[in-house]
């Protein structure tokens, strides 16, 4: 280990320091307690300080081991204590992130950081959720900290819409092992031709790749590299591992009893391998009326932070989502002119189509489906399709067990899965010294034949055509929702009135029964665990207080029901 690298012993560390006893300015300290964090992290513990006495620092830690904060907390300390002696308004700080949903999560916590001084420092959020002129007022007023993709940045600065030559004191890097990997490589080198001779820079990262390394010797000058010697997900008293060996075919009928049985509970992230199969699973668990949401990479940025924001809040408890190497997947040639990707078309009321050619399904280049989301409090992970390598699996498995609090990855296994299990497991169990990583997770699946015989008809309903017609749907919807197109609309009126008459897709049938799990299906041993089979009482004698009351309801109920109480009376 060189002399400027700090490892820190997760293990073998005393008790982190108290916020206050890091120097901090009152109004971060009252932001701080605001948002409940009584103590430090200790990454926080360590870069905080090495960031306020002006050293480049690259970050290495879990997700979910509070790196955001490590690096906004003194950017924000520094503008504060510059203010007093600051004559203009300038761009001091500026944060890059490789996805929009990255970037409006790094500007809420600045912006949750700066409550209690929001006159002072100002901080802007560049990404492109808006057309770049929409930005340009914005950055007029020359915000004390900016943050935004690599690529908006840079077309920013060519626009001269902001000027960082002279004023910029500091250059944060998040996720940095995901720049180059999301094709950010060009716009970062030309990026930096935009910046000042000298300036302080920080890069954080969950992996010490080998494009963490190129970018390092880019950006960095002799830097303190903080590496926090710890598994890279949290320990197994914090986040429990499970396998579940299942055949392809039986995975829905699995997730299904394990969701109607309520031995799943909390919020879950549910993850699949292709965007396709996440609108499947959709509409599967919809017949038997479990709602759940998408995130779509395909879709805008507005959409996909809806439905993060949806998940948070709670409108929703569960969220498919999808790798990002699924959408590198090659497209099949189309043989039948009705079966076409919904991609294909510009506009759903288009009756055209349009003939598919093999190549790579196109998405977002600034979306991060996976990687780097703050999904805020959940308990579970589910891999129903088991991931393609190591990273992902960490990555997928991160998302849950963040900070103190309590997580389960649980993971279904095929036959074709189980080199990729392995594989995960040689590589993990390492790192926790342990023989075996996965608990079997007991499960029998012949004692749910019920389930699996409603869950086989539900599955084959949900066809290719199905999943074209939900995201069509999808597509509909957001070119409706769409800002951009309303000017359109209002010069166009009859493409509108098309839209929205647009024939009726031909989506699942919903059976409303299917939502109800009936007391047979049940197996005997979970009957009373989730209260099925309890006697009802036809009457509640303790609501209707004495003997004589309850009758009287009895006889309440015996005329109100006209098959009991009617009489036929005998003609003379």
């Amino acid at each position: 280990m060189t002399s400027n690298e700090i490892e820190v012993d997760e293990e073998n560390e005393e008790k982190p320091k108290n916020f206050y006893e890091l120097e901090l300015d009152d109004r971060i300290l009252k932001a701080v307690a605001k948002l409940g964090w009584l103590e430090p992290t200790l990454i926080q513990e360590k870069a905080i300080p090495l960031l306020l006495e002006g050293k480049d620092i690259l970050i290495r830690a879990r997700t979910g081991s509070g790196k955001t904060a490590a690096f906004a907390i003194p950017l924000i300390q520094k503008i504060l204590l510059n203010k007093r002696n600051q004559k203009k308004q300038e761009v001091k700080g500026l944060i890059v992130a490789p996805s929009k949903e990255l970037c409006k999560q790094i500007h809420d916590v600045v912006a949750s950081l700066t409550i209690k001084c929001s006159r002072e420092v100002r901080v802007v959020d560049v990404s492109p959720q808006v057309d770049l002129s929409a930005q340009k007022p914005l950055l007029a007023e020359k915000p004390d900290i900016v943050v935004g993709t690599p690529s908006r940045l840079l077309q920013h600065l060519k626009a001269n819409n902001v000027k960082l030559k002279q004023s910029l004191e500091t250059l944060i890097v998040d996720e940095a092992d995901l720049i180059f990997s999301f094709g950010y490589e060009d716009e970062i080198k030309n990026l930096l031709n935009y910046l000042p001779t000298v300036y302080q820079a920080a890069l954080a990262s969950a992996t010490l790749s080998e494009d963490v390394v190129t970018l390092k010797k880019l950006v960095l000058h002799n830097p303190a590299i903080l590496k926090l010697e710890e598994p890279p997900l949290a320990p197994l008293s914090q986040l429990a591992h499970y396998s579940l060996a299942a055949q392809e075919s039986d995975k829905a009928a699995i997730l299904y009893a394990l969701l109607k049985l309520n031995l799943i509970r909390g919020k879950t992230i549910i993850f699949v391998n292709t965007v396709d199969r996440c609108y499947k699973l959709k509409l599967f668990l919809e017949q038997f009326g479990i709602p759940t949401c998408v995130l779509n990479s395909e879709l805008p940025a507005v959409s996909r932070c809806r439905a993060v924001t949806q998940f948070n809040s709670g409108t929703y408890d569960i969220i498919i989502a999808s790798d990002e190497k699924s959408l590198e997947e090659v497209s099949q040639i189309v043989k039948r002119s009705a079966i076409y990707r919904p991609l294909t078309i510009l506009l759903p009321f288009q009756p055209h189509v349009v003939k598919v050619k093999r190549g790579k399904r196109k998405r977002d280049k600034e979306s991060g489906v996976a990687r780097g989301i703050d999904f805020q409090f959940v308990s579970n992970v589910i891999n129903f399709d088991f991931p393609l390598d190591v990273n992902s699996y960490i990555h997928r498995a991160g998302r849950t067990a963040r900070g103190k609090n309590q997580g389960t990855a649980l993971s279904f296994v095929s036959i074709k899965e189980r080199l990729l299990l392995e594989a995960v497991e040689d590589q993990l169990k390492h790192c926790y010294n342990r023989e075996s990583l996965f608990k079997t997770y007991q499960f029998k699946l012949e004692e749910v034949e019920g389930f699996r015989y409603r869950a086989k008809d539900a599955w084959k309903a949900v066809t290719r055509i199905a999943v074209r017609e939900a995201r069509l749907k999808e597509i509909k919807q957001e070119v409706l929702n769409c800002a951009k197109l309303k000017s359109y609309f209002e010069d166009n009126p009859r493409d509108l009135q098309s839209l929205r008459q647009d024939k009726a897709l031909h989506t699942v049938k919903l059976q409303p029964h299917l939502k109800d799990v009936p007391d047979y299906i049940v197996p005997p041993t979970l009957r009373r665990l989730i209260g099925v089979g309890k006697r009802k009482r036809k009457f509640d004698r303790e609501a209707a207080g004495s003997r004589s009351t309850a009758t009287q309801s009895k006889h309440q109920a015996r005329a109100s029901n006209p098959l009991i109480s009617l009489q036929i009376k005998k003609s003379k």
